[in-house]
């Protein structure tokens, strides 16, 4: 892509480079487990979930809910903070408030259970073609990483995904969560290069869209739990994965 000149690359990471929902289930599945399993902690869920041919099996669907019930409370209180309706509260804190109304949800009640769910947030796997991905651009390109999750989440996400970085970059330092410019501009002043030159890479349309309005480039890499583009979407660049992204860069 002769005619896209670019400096550095900056990187989403939860659901970009991370399986995020893989994560939080192993952590649902790990607090039901030890706490007299799924089937007696989410009975109180409508539908039952241990009636007579229901289609999925008791533990996949009530960690479903649990998982469902997490995801929603994270995006309803980054919503808050980012209309004002709440002061900035780091991502690690909002995961323990995620992981409390999950386990009350499962009838758990124990804090430690509760801690130990929340900082699954920070256990998240990567996706198959990641670490190989990042290495082979980070090879031609200086890798930044743009995350949501709070400078000491970040931390622990980067070392058990095996993410390796030039920089890595928290949306705590702005005090906001993407799509805020503030988080954006951090890359732009971390790299000390313009706008125009940082190629924003996401699975989730919504954030290309707020890179896009700062001035960055855009692409929109393909992932199993992204936030696909709409047809009115004009990015930069449309990648099935990590190994594509790097060919249309011109990375061998």
């Amino acid at each position: 892509m002769a005619e896209l000149k670019i400096d550095a690359v900056v990187f989403d990471v939860l659901g970009t480079l991370v399986d995020e929902p893989a994560g939080l289930r192993a952590g649902i599945r790990t607090l039901v487990d030890e706490s007299a399993g799924l089937r007696a902690g989410v009975r109180a869920l409508d539908p039952p979930l241990d009636a007579p041919g229901a289609p999925d099996a008791p533990d996949s669907a009530g960690t479903e809910r649990l998982l469902l019930l997490w995801q929603r409370h994270i995006e309803r209180e980054q919503r808050r903070v980012l209309d004002g309706d709440r002061p900035y509260l780091p991502s690690d804190l909002l995961d323990r408030e995620a992981a409390g109304l999950a386990a009350e949800a499962a009838g758990v009640g124990d804090p430690a259970a509760v801690e130990a769910l929340a900082r699954s947030a920070r256990r998240l796997p990567p996706w198959p073609d990641t670490v190989a991905g990042l290495a082979r651009i980070g090879g031609r390109f200086p890798l930044i990483g743009l995350s949501n999750a709070s400078r000491t989440a970040l931390l622990e996400l980067n070392a058990h995904a095996g993410l390796r970085w030039h920089q890595a970059l928290s949306a705590e330092d702005a005090r906001a969560y993407k799509p805020d410019p503030a988080v954006y501009r951090l890359a732009v002043t971390g790299s000390g290069a313009p706008p125009e030159r940082l190629l924003m890479v996401a699975a989730h349309a919504w954030d290309l869209r707020g890179a896009q309005a700062l001035g960055l480039r855009t692409a929109y890499v393909a992932r199993p739990v992204g936030d696909p583009p709409a047809s009115s979407d004009r990015f930069d660049l449309y990648a099935e994965g990590l190994a594509d992204l790097a060919e249309q860069l011109g990375v061998s």
